[in-house]
Order: C-alpha cells, then structure tokens, then sequence
C-alpha cells in the first residue's frame, strides 16, 4: 500500500488469512491471538514472546510469521480480541446508558486482563472492533445535550477517556503492588497509618487531615461510577459557546 510515507505492508486485519497447510497443528490468526492472550494473563506482556506462543501451539517459531509479522501486530490482534467482547455491549436507547456500559466494559475487560491497561493511552487502537467501540462512544456521546459540534465532541471524549484510562491503570497498579509486596491496600494504610497520623497533627496539612479523616473512601467501582459521572455531568451542563 502507497502511503506519504512510502510503500507500506497492508495492516494485519486487510491482509487475508494464509491458505490452510497439511500440518499436524491447524492455525489462524484467531488461535494465535487466543493463546498469546492466555499466556500475557498468565505471565504479562513482557513474558510474551512468539517463540513462546510457537512453542505452546506446539509448532515452529517460523510458522507464526506466516500469519503476523512481528509481535507489534500481534498485539494488534490481542487487543481488538478484547474490544470485540467490549463491543458485546451494544448500543442502547439512551446516550448515557451506552456511554456507561462501553466504560464498565472497558473496566472489566481490563481488569480480566491486565496487560490490556498498558496498551491504553498510547496510539489509537485502529482494529474493527476497536473502531466499532470507539464509534459507538463517539455517536452516544454526539448526542449529549452539551455536545454542540465536532469541537465538542473531541473534548468530551478527551475527557471521558482520560478518566476511564486513569482509572482502571491506577487499579491495576494497585493490584500488581498488592501481589509483587504481599501487602494490600488495607494493610499499606495500617501500617503507615500511625506516621501518617503523627504527621497531621503537626497542623502542617490541614486539607489533606480533613480527606483522611473526614472523607469518604470508596471502592474502585464506586470511584470509577463517581468520577464517570462528574464526567458526563459536565459534558451534559457545558454551555454553548
């Protein structure tokens, strides 16, 4: 494919699947994605390899490049196996209940599988069932009372991405810590608990004594519906300009 940047390969979802081969092992692009994502859950991004995917199908490293090039594409795979379960979700009648319902989904998707949250944030993701959410989002979100052009539109979904993203990376983070140090969340407040509290009684951070002491601390769910709310409140409110 001629592009301004020169002749480049078509990506990996225009490229017809290879012909079936007479081999012990059948493969498809399919397969391959399904167990690279078997073994990211199991090991993380970094223990994954296609020489590692070869040898759980049971075949040569080399057969695999018949299918993806590198392992860039086949982490394009891998993610849009997952936007597709996210697109499961479907629209729904009102803007707002299929915004909710694509965040929730990208939440748990990220949650089930937690290499998913390092792939958020960077580039857009471009495979169809990528774009099949990504429009979805866009359409629901087109038709915000406070959305009133394209300008709108781009802003607001700034918006409701940075707050998804942050979201479900922070709770990864904290599960991982949670595994790599032997010590949840409860038991890092516990134990820092009595310096934390010696250090507020020097009256030196009064706002941040009123949020330890006074506040209310929410779940993960009940942060991430908090937040995904005041997000799509102000994008409803936003007047014209």
């Amino acid at each position: 494919m001629d592009t301004p940047y020169g002749s480049e390969p078509l990506p990996v979802w225009e490229r017809p699947e290879p012909q079936p081969r007479a081999a012990p092992v059948p493969l498809s692009r399919e397969k391959i994605a399904d167990t690279a994502i078997r073994l990211a859950d199991a090991h993380g991004l970094d223990g994954l390899s296609l020489r590692k995917i070869a040898k759980d199908l049971g075949v040569g490293p080399m057969r695999l490049y018949d299918y993806v090039t590198n392992k860039s594409e086949l982490l394009d795979l891998m993610v849009d196996v997952v936007y597709a379960r996210i697109a499961d979700v479907g629209q729904h009648d009102e803007w707002r209940a299929t915004v909710l319902a694509i965040a929730h989904a990208t939440r748990d998707a990220a949650l089930e599988h937690e290499w998913f949250s390092d792939l958020l944030g960077g580039r857009p993701h471009l495979g169809p069932h990528a774009l099949a959410v990504g429009e979805a989002t866009a359409a629901a979100l087109n038709q915000a009372p406070g959305v009133h052009g394209i300008d709108d539109l781009q802003r607001a979904l700034s918006a409701l991405n940075a707050s998804i993203i942050g979201a479900v990376r922070r709770e990864v983070t904290e599960r991982r810590t949670a595994r790599s140090t032997g010590t949840d969340e409860a038991a890092f407040q516990a134990s820092r608990g009595p310096y934390l509290m010696r250090m507020l009684k020097t009256g030196r951070y009064p706002t941040i004594a009123r949020l330890v002491i006074d506040g209310a601390h929410l779940k993960a769910e009940e942060t991430f519906d908090y937040n995904l709310a005041i997000v799509l409140d102000g994008i409803t409110s936003r007047p014209r300009t």
